[in-house]
């Protein structure tokens, strides 16, 4: 597996020992210390080599007592949970690139013109249904193209604009 930062180290560390082993791993002295006292939500996506997605799991709010143990759950679902995929097996691994993404709490929108996809991401939200969008992905480039695809996400139709709109803000780790 593929990265150099240390959030995302530990998220392959997380990763090789569960699809190897079928181990969930604590964290250690190994895990950056900032990891233990910081509480976010976090994404891990996976990519193969050709850049086409592997999987990607995330949470927008922290779910956990920290953001190491918010990183290692969402790396495993993201290499074993993602409902478009299969589960990652073990001949696979050399071949995937580890994303982390930590976010910012998300924030109202009250015009689209708050919105920039390569600075942003978005949540649709409209009743129980939510969908959520990260900033700066390949081939969205509109404001429109990106709520487009976060209300697909949510089950939520296109020209439904009825829906409530949040902003959010990334620090992204390969």
């Amino acid at each position: 597996m593929i990265g150099e930062h240390p959030y995302v180290k530990w998220a392959i560390r997380v990763i090789e020992n569960y699809v190897r082993y079928g181990k969930i791993i604590e964290p250690d002295e190994n895990v950056p210390k900032e990891l233990f006292k910081r509480k976010a939500g976090a994404f891990v996506t996976l990519h193969k080599t050709d850049g086409s997605l592997r999987g990607c799991i995330g949470t927008f709010l922290p779910t956990k007592p920290n953001l190491a143990l918010e990183i290692r759950d969402n790396a495993i679902a993201a290499a074993t949970q993602d409902p478009r995929f299969p589960p990652v097996t073990p001949d696979e691994l050399d071949d995937i690139e580890v994303h982390v993404d930590i976010l910012s709490t998300p924030e109202p929108v009250r015009d689209l013109s708050e919105l920039d996809p390569k600075k942003y991401g978005v949540i649709v939200m409209k009743g129980w249904r939510r969908g959520l969008l990260l900033p700066d992905i390949e081939g969205v480039n509109t404001v429109e193209e990106q709520l487009r695809i976060a209300k697909l996400k949510a089950g939520i139709p296109e020209w439904d604009d009825e829906v409530e709109i949040y902003k959010f803000t990334v620090e992204r780790y390969k």
